[in-house]
């Protein structure tokens, strides 16, 4: 992989006068995100072996490379074939909440772009300091923005302090997002749109890099990344049900960029994020999936936006990617491992042995044989975090006895949000 990195990120609107990428001679590749007319539509790879890419060259690649999906959505306006987009009442209030870990700067830059946004909603911003003390420099990059309501939840652990700011929220809707990203314009009302619609509990956007200057950035990308694609889908009951192995809810999105409603939180049935699971945890991840899970088998809704994206910044060291890959591996485990156990569900055995066991084994067979440039230590580090699930969960449940449960919704629905929260500009 060393001569496939760095890789330069551009992006280019097909309804603007294509221009030469001049500022790519450096990078041996170029990825660059199309849009059309301000929409995400796909992304294209660039072999430009640090050379400019020409204003032909580009236009080439993203006829080839997105021509399906812009000739759909020419198709669509010359027909008028979609339906008027949906759009959420004003009248539905927002919390945007996003938990910190002492990254001041990535805070900072998150709550910039949250503050740019522009609705003609009551939107709330809930910061969560999961690792505060006297000399940390959170509490005042939080207040030196306007209105911000700050949280303190001194049990580590992410789905301890996403909770903290879902219990604390006052909005119809509680959006989740890290604090390591970034979003665009328009971000906030393309991913509560769907929410127009009752039978819909959640909604999941599209995560893209943010750059891709280090080895370990281009290889997070490599392994999957955080995105789920550039085509809209939706699952539902009857969806979760219909599978016959473990159901995937890891191929739904993430809580770096997700929203939900917060009647979920107070059904029986869903209820919170489970504490055991997630960063800061032995399980390492997972808590969003199993919460997925939850809202698929009482028969929610959960529709996916890629118009919706924020820009991720990746783990910069390879150090730091073997500990996310490995946390993943493991909170993947611990994930089955509950639906099992807690939700008596037997397909969770397909995927525990078989068909991952099977992943493992595909994946070192086409390393070995040079089919494939993924490392084989970050295979055995997948292979090792899985291993490490049963015990990592064990760990978990026993953490969660021992600081006791989470922050918990208010049972009662008439949650003014009067004076805790600022009029956003109207658009």
């Amino acid at each position: 992989m060393s001569g496939d990195w760095p890789i330069a990120v551009r992006t280019v609107d097909v309804r603007d006068t294509l221009a030469p990428l001049n500022d790519v001679s450096k990078y041996p590749r170029t990825r660059v995100f199309v849009f059309d007319g301000g929409t995400l539509v796909g992304s294209v790879d660039i072999a430009n072996a640090h050379a400019p890419i020409s204003i032909t060259r580009l236009r080439d690649a993203i006829a080839n490379g997105t021509v399906y999906a812009l000739m759909r959505r020419a198709m669509e306006r010359q027909i008028d074939a979609s339906s008027a987009p949906d759009r959420l009442e004003t009248s539905v209030s927002v919390s945007i909440v996003i938990p910190t870990c002492n990254r001041p700067d990535d805070l900072r830059r998150c709550l910039e772009s949250v503050f740019a946004q522009r609705a003609a909603r009551r939107v709330e911003v809930i910061v969560v300091d999961n690792r505060p003390s006297p000399d940390s420099p959170t509490p005042a990059i939080a207040r030196a923005f306007p209105d911000v309501v700050f949280i303190e939840e001194r049990r580590p652990g992410l789905s301890y302090a996403r909770n903290a700011g879902f219990a604390a929220s006052s909005g119809d809707i509680a959006i989740a997002i890290d604090d390591d990203v970034s979003v665009p314009d328009g971000w906030l009302e393309r991913l509560i749109a769907p929410f127009a619609r009752p039978e819909v509990s959640a909604v999941t956007g599209h995560v893209l890099p943010l750059e891709l200057e280090t080895s370990s950035q281009c290889r997070f990308e490599a392994y999957g990344g955080l995105g789920k694609g550039f085509s809209r889908f939706e699952v539902n009951g009857e969806w979760f049900r219909s599978i016959k192995g473990a159901v995937p809810t890891w191929q739904l999105g993430a809580t770096a960029n997700a929203a939900f409603r917060t009647s979920i939180f107070r059904d029986p049935r869903i209820g919170m994020l489970d504490e055991a699971l997630g960063a800061g945890m032995p399980t390492g991840c997972s808590e969003d999936t199993y919460l997925f899970y939850r809202i698929l088998k009482a028969d929610g809704v959960i529709a996916y936006e890629p118009a919706a994206f924020v820009w991720h910044c990746h783990r910069r060291s390879d150090e730091a990617l073997r500990h996310q890959i490995r946390c993943y591996s493991t909170g993947h485990v611990a994930y089955h491992l509950t639906t099992l156990m807690r939700d008596r569900d037997r397909r969770a055995l397909v995927r525990l042995g078989y068909s991952l066991p099977k992943t493992f084994a595909r994946r070192a067979f086409e390393r070995l044989r040079g089919r494939s440039d993924y490392p084989l230590d970050l295979i055995l580090t997948e292979m090792a975090g899985s291993l490490a699930g049963p015990w990592a969960l064990w760990r978990s449940r026993r953490r969660v006895r021992r600081l006791g449960p989470g922050a918990r919704p208010r049972t009662d629905d008439a949650v003014s949000m009067e004076g805790r929260v600022p009029q956003a500009p109207a658009a």
